[in-house]
């Protein structure tokens, strides 16, 4: 059985808007009010939520943001590109991966409110990662990008925008 076919049936997980695959895992009773927490209205949210998260090598996770920090654990496969672009207009790459003499992380936290998207490392393979998110993530939260305005809004990202839009 292929790898990618495995983990989609062994933990159950459905297609990603933004691409990939996932499963919630975890998602807290606790609540708590964000209002005036960094981006968000006045609402209720789970203290905490997590997912696996599969992602394919031969495709990618498209350029979105959430109003949460969200940390980024790997579990399995290939390392995976997180591409996180602030809302200053920096650019950051960061390897997560298990070659940490090789610069690779095990864990990277994407701060509230940056635009994200992600790329194995291996087309032929896979990444399999775990994400946190706190305070718990909601789809209310999720927006995709849309390359046209995104790259009006950092023009000096056009080409990597591009390549990592859905939209």
């Amino acid at each position: 059985m292929h790898p990618i076919t495995y983990w989609v049936d062994q933990l159950n997980l459905l297609p990603h808007p933004e691409g990939g695959y996932y499963k919630e895992v975890y998602r807290s009773e606790d609540l708590i009010n964000v209002s005036g927490v960094a981006h968000h209205q006045n609402y209720l949210r789970s203290v905490c939520t997590s997912i696996y998260f599969l992602l394919p090598g031969n495709t990618f996770s498209g350029f979105h943001r959430i109003k949460s920090d969200e940390v980024w654990h790997f579990y399995d496969g290939e390392a995976i590109i997180i591409y996180v672009l602030s809302p200053d207009g920096k650019l950051k790459q960061l390897k997560l991966g298990k070659d940490i003499e090789n610069g690779e992380l095990l864990q990277h936290m994407v701060p509230a409110g940056s635009w994200f998207a992600s790329k194995c490392t291996v087309p032929e393979s896979y990444s399999l990662c775990g994400c946190t998110v706190a305070p718990g993530f909601d789809f209310q939260d999720f927006e995709l990008a849309e390359a046209d305005k995104l790259s009006i809004a950092f023009p000096e990202n056009k080409e990597i925008i591009s390549s990592l839009c859905r939209q």
